[in-house]
């Protein structure tokens, strides 16, 4: 058996969309569990790997991407979840994880197959996520309590498709790294 990787999902956000005024409560009703799912994975030496968007600039770097959020209006949103100077960084440009990036590449070299994937947005990009994974025969886990919504009604089901049809373990976040 491998390694397992923390994966925050798209936390490092300006808020500057469409569905902002829905999501923006829903992350902020998980924040405390993200930070307490950060601190644990990095006590327990986990290795912790952003896979943010990129806000449709093809120009920008992590550094950029976290700069612009934590100047933003949601600052309060994205300052716990700061990257570390052991936390990796994947762009992405699209929904999953996978789609485009060097996430696969990355994951072998570290030795890792499983996943625990957190953040945002359930019905979405950690659906999305964890389609793919499994499709790469990964484990999955989903801590249920550190995802944000924008949808919850089809959180609930993507949870549910997630545990059934990909073979996730759906679980609350204090059952890891305890």
């Amino acid at each position: 058996m491998g390694k397992t990787a923390l994966i925050v999902i798209d936390m490092i956000n300006t808020y500057d969309h469409q569905d902002a005024e829905v999501l923006i409560p829903a992350a902020e009703s998980v924040l405390p569990q993200l930070t307490g799912l950060l601190e644990r994975a990095r006590r327990h030496h986990v290795p912790v790997i952003y896979a943010n968007d990129n806000f449709g600039e093809w120009r920008s770097h992590h550094g950029e991407i976290l700069d612009k959020a934590l100047s933003g209006p949601h600052a309060r949103l994205v300052e716990p979840l700061r990257p570390d100077e052991s936390s990796l960084f994947v762009v992405k440009a699209r929904h999953s994880i996978f789609f485009e990036t060097p996430l696969t590449y990355l994951l072998h070299q570290q030795g890792i197959d499983r996943l625990v994937l957190c953040g945002q947005v359930t019905e979405q990009c950690v659906l999305y996520s964890a389609l793919d994974a499994h499709i790469r025969h990964l484990q999955v886990i989903v801590p249920r309590d550190a995802v944000a919504h924008i949808h919850a009604d089809l959180a609930d089901a993507a949870l549910r498709m997630m545990e059934r049809n990909m073979g996730a373990r759906v679980c609350d976040s204090d059952e890891l790294w305890t």
